[in-house]
Order: C-alpha cells, then sequence, then structure tokens
C-alpha cells in the first residue's frame, strides 16, 4: 500500500527554519516526481514546490522560491523541504504528495501533513 509519512513540522518564529520529511514506502520511488503542498486555515490547497524523479526540475511556487528548497534522496525513498526565512504566512498544514504520471485522480496519494505555524 502507498504510503507517505510527512514530519518535521512545528512552531517556529518569523526568519527561522524547518526541514520537512516525507517518507515512503508502497511504490517505486525512484519513478515518480514528487510535491509539497500546503493548505492555510480557511484557504485551498495549494502547491508550494515539485521535483523530478531524480531530482530534476525543482519548480517553486512563486511565494516560497528563494527560501525553500526541495530535494530527495531516492536511496532512503525520502523528500525533504528545506524552509528558510519563514514568515507568518508559511503557516500551514504541509503534505506529501507524488506526481501523476497516468493523469489519474484515482491513484493520487498524499501523506496525512505536518503542521507549520510561524508565529511570535
Amino acid at each position: 500500500q502507498v504510503q507517505l509519512v510527512e514530519s518535521g513540522g512545528g512552531l517556529v518564529q518569523p526568519g527561522g527554519s524547518l526541514r520537512l520529511s516525507c517518507v515512503t514506502s508502497g511504490f517505486t520511488f525512484s519513478s515518480y516526481a514528487m510535491s509539497w503542498y500546503r493548505q492555510a486555515p480557511g484557504k485551498e490547497r495549494e502547491l508550494v514546490a515539485s521535483i523530478g524523479s531524480v531530482g530534476s526540475s525543482p519548480n517553486y511556487a512563486d511565494s516560497v522560491k528563494g527560501r525553500f528548497t526541495i530535494s530527495r534522496d531516492n536511496a532512503k525513498n525520502t523528500m525533504y523541504l528545506q524552509m528558510n526565512s519563514l514568515k507568518p504566512e508559511d503557516t500551514a498544514v504541509y503534505y506529501c504528495k507524488r506526481v501523476r504520471r497516468s493523469g489519474r485522480s484515482d491513484l493520487d496519494a498524499w501523506g496525512q501533513g505536518t503542521p507549520v505555524t510561524v508565529s511570535s
């Protein structure tokens, strides 16, 4: 069974840093592009960053570009999101997701999410 387990969230002050992890199992991790999403209270879930199957073509939402870095370690079946210079508007639950290879939404897999709160 496909499993995605996020961790690393917490409470951090503005300007601080966090490193999120997404440990995966149940599929060939190295065959999939991966992505991070987030959902803030009262807002739609939004794409934060994505990365190709071999770590190629990292892409970022404009709101996080230059502050966040997505990476992956295929030997560990794990994806990371290094978040620096955090702002209060980064407060959200952060989710790990496989990027579709087939276009079939019924095959989407999400983690349970890890909450990030940026506050003084």
